[in-house]
């Protein structure tokens, strides 16, 4: 069931350790097919090298397990109540990669102090109030602060990215930490004043339908 679409999530789930968004085996993505409504979602607790195609597991829209052999993550609840809200959406990453939830460690958004930051997310990306893990109230923060740049900055957690696809929300996952990076980086070389309002939705415009093929 599924199967192109689970190959495609393996594959994505592979780019997390690849580019130092996770440890152990913490973290997750999910693509929810639209026609049939069912969502690929990483299994909880599974070491990222095991995370074949096979390993994953489908559910329908209220959480039942339709295939797998395991239980699913513990965000599924909140991964489909944002699906649920957001039909847009076909992709979701949540991380606990490290500059980006230092920001959440400190309760701090990640700022636009850069053009990259600007151009993929309209502005800076916003924190969310903490929330207990488990149900649908890490959803609830993605939807309530995250629908408009596609990303939230999860207090004292880690940070969530939605996509149109599950290969645009790995991209803002990766783009979400080196604009945490380059942030924090900037706060002990100079520290740095955000981009004004105007500049950001320039370069915002310019990426989003001019840049590219």
């Amino acid at each position: 069931m599924l199967e192109n679409l689970k190959i495609r999530v393996s594959r994505l789930l592979a780019k997390l350790p690849e580019n130092h968004l996770v440890c152990s085996t913490g973290g997750n993505v999910s693509a929810r097919d639209p026609e049939s409504g069912y969502m690929v979602i990483k299994p909880s607790g599974v070491p990222y090298e095991d995370l074949s195609p096979e390993a994953l597991v489908v559910v329908d829209a209220q959480g039942n397990r339709v295939e797998g052999k395991f239980k699913p993550s513990s965000d599924t609840a909140s991964h489909l109540y944002i699906y649920q809200k957001m039909p847009e959406i076909n992709g979701i990453v949540h991380t606990h990669s490290p500059y980006a939830t230092a920001f959440a460690v400190a309760e701090r958004p990640i700022p636009v102090v850069f053009s990259e930051t600007a151009e993929e997310f309209g502005g800076e990306i916003p924190l969310s109030e903490f929330v207990l893990v488990g149900g649908e109230a890490i959803g609830e923060q993605v939807v309530k602060y995250g629908s408009k740049i596609k990303a939230v900055v999860l207090r004292k957690h880690g940070i969530f990215t939605i996509g149109s696809t599950p290969e645009k929300a790995v991209d803002l996952a990766i783009l979400a930490e080196n604009s945490a990076f380059v942030a924090w980086l900037s706060f002990h070389l100079n520290p740095a004043a955000p981009l004004s309002e105007k500049d950001i939705q320039a370069l915002y415009y310019r990426q989003q339908n001019i840049y590219g093929q």
